[in-house]
């Protein structure tokens, strides 16, 4: 068996091993390994290319960019999604922008160890995918699963454009698969987890696993849920969701970010827009709360979405 973070190991060590332009940047991703050890050993089988950076995520950043210009491919680790904020300069309005500008494409990966875990709290816990998905020329990618957390890291280096690489923390070690896949479903196409007719929700990232679990429970009750995973959020396969929603006539988006100008909201907006007439009932969203993450674990357990409370949603959504 081999867990998402295995999986996103093997992933760089294909890619430095496949391409001399790839490397490593970032805080104690070195001889330490990185924080949560996805670069453990790759320092040492590929010398000089698996590099320790300064306390500085906008010097990482930056410096990224530029050998990204000279013709390399970085792959960045932030140490938690949550710091990426301190280079965000460099990433909207430098990266971003670096091919509209001038033509020069900007093939970097910058991964980012995303959403919570029980006692984090605040800084270390957050969900930054909407955020970076609201610029252009940036592509978003939230794996849920392990062979997408490895099929798309391979493809997010390959990427001539910029990667935001959302991976979910909680499913580190709580998720594993069998083998490592030899095809992938391409970049920007969603995929269908569970089929069903009477409602559909749409989520990524470490939500589908509550989602399953809640369509599960409800299949029990007699409902077929059809669950979606988006796997890119930007960009956002907006005919897989309005095929869905024409098949059940109803509509849950659920996210584990923030409810304020998310995805949850961006695909209720698509969905109002394109495929209002494809409704049968108001469609609803799920998102944490809107407060800081909190410290204390029994909390943050009521503060993220869960496969209950999703499953308290659906049933007000298919009684609508």
């Amino acid at each position: 068996m081999i867990t998402y973070l295995e999986a996103i190991r093997e992933a760089q060590a294909k890619a430095l091993a496949d391409d001399p332009r790839v490397y490593i940047y970032g805080q104690d991703v070195g001889q330490f390994g990185g924080a949560f050890k996805a670069t453990k050993g790759l320092a040492k089988e590929y010398p000089g290319r698996v590099l320790d950076a300064p306390i500085s995520e906008d010097a990482i950043i930056g410096s990224a960019i530029g050998a990204a210009i000279e013709g390399m491919r970085p792959i960045i680790e932030m140490q938690f999604a949550d710091f990426s904020t301190v280079g965000f300069n460099q990433i909207v309005n430098q990266a971003a922008t670096l091919h509209w500008r001038t033509q020069i494409p900007c093939p970097i990966t910058i991964r980012l160890p995303s959403g919570g875990t029980a006692g984090a709290g605040p800084f270390h816990s957050q969900s930054m995918e909407a955020l970076y998905a609201h610029y252009p020329g940036l592509v978003v990618m939230t794996p849920a699963t392990v062979e997408d957390a490895y099929s798309m890291l391979l493809e997010a280096v390959a990427i001539d454009d910029p990667v935001i690489f959302c991976e979910h923390k909680y499913l580190y070690y709580h998720l594993k698969a069998e083998k490592l896949p030899t095809e992938a479903v391409p970049t920007g196409k969603a995929r269908i987890a569970r089929q069903g007719r009477d409602a559909t929700i749409v989520t990524y990232s470490a939500m589908l696993h509550e989602s399953l679990a809640c369509a599960e429970e409800l299949a029990s009750e007699g409902w077929e849920i059809e669950v979606i995973d988006l796997r890119t959020i930007k960009p956002l396969d907006t005919d897989t969701v309005l095929a869905s929603v024409a098949r059940t006539g109803r509509l849950l988006a659920v996210g584990e970010a923030w409810p304020w100008g998310g995805v949850t909201a961006e695909v209720i907006a698509r969905v109002a827009t394109e495929g209002f007439a494809l409704l049968d009932a108001p469609p609803m969203r799920l998102n944490a709360k809107d407060t800081p993450v909190p410290f204390h674990p029994n909390l943050w357990g009521t503060h993220r979405p869960t496969a209950k409370t999703i499953a308290v949603a659906l049933r007000r959504l298919l009684s609508a």
